[in-house]
């Protein structure tokens, strides 16, 4: 299946490579409407996308997940996670906070530990804060649930990404999801990854959820086969997906 034409709104602000006065980073989550729908894949390929373009950084919030930089390989580069950075409130320095974080390539990374705690709204939207000041772009692996983290910082995303497949878990999940995106003024969309088992073609599942489609793409054979390796896929469908995404990110928060 041909990818969609990606409808992504301009952001409040400028984002560009570096800080400046005035400018702002563009903010993507990236949510699930399932489990198992390449969520954490999805995010960390548009980052290393955005990374080619501009400063960024990848955001684990997805606290139960197991740790964001296990997905992309850091686990053992010294760095610090959320737990490192709680006495990081206030108005911190993003230069600081940026300098500790792992690298994965060209972009970093700021994830959950292994014991899963939420480092709280709080904390989040501080950190998160001083960050947007001093790189071109964020992307947040989003909880499914209504954790405290994801839900802190909905509102400042430019854009939300609900990453689903053909079938009716994924629209109740995104049906459950809707609520908060709602209430938090999110401009949000589907990427639709995989082929349907039970028929649901993409028209379907957008029309009974209320997303605009932002990418839909076809098998997921590579994606699956990575996971099973515990390496992202360098080929198919997620990767393009990031990459509809991320240009049109670039495009339209007007990166440098």
């Amino acid at each position: 299946m041909s990818s969609s034409r990606v409808l992504l709104p301009p952001g409040p602000g400028e984002a560009v490579a570096g800080a400046g006065p005035g400018r702002r980073a563009a903010v993507v989550g990236v949510v699930g409407a399932r489990g198992g729908a390449g969520t954490s894949t999805l995010a960390a390929l548009t980052a290393a996308r955005l990374a080619r373009r501009t400063s960024t950084v990848l955001v684990d919030l997805d606290c139960r997940g197991g740790g964001l930089d296990v997905t992309v390989g850091v686990e053992d580069v010294d760095g610090a996670r959320w737990p490192e950075l709680a006495g990081a409130r206030g108005d911190v320095p993003g230069e600081d906070v940026l300098a500790l974080l792992p690298r994965w390539g060209g972009c970093a990374v700021l994830s959950a530990d292994r014991d899963g705690s939420d480092p709280g709204p709080g904390l989040v939207t501080d950190v998160l804060h001083a960050l947007t000041g001093v790189v071109g772009a964020i992307v947040l692996d989003l909880p499914r649930g209504g954790a405290s983290a994801g839900a802190a910082v909905l509102g400042a995303c430019d854009v939300v990404v609900v990453v689903a497949r053909r079938d009716l878990r994924s629209v109740a999940g995104t049906l459950a999801v809707r609520p908060r995106l709602a209430a938090a003024g999110a401009s949000a969309g589907l990427v639709v990854l995989g082929r349907g088992p039970g028929g649901l073609s993409v028209a379907e599942l957008s029309a009974a959820v209320d997303l605009p489609v932002l990418w839909a793409g076809g098998t997921t054979r590579r994606l699956a086969r990575a996971a099973e390796r515990g390496v992202l896929p360098s080929r198919g469908t997620a990767v393009r997906a990031a990459r509809a995404v991320a240009a049109q990110v670039e495009a339209s928060c007007l990166l440098g």
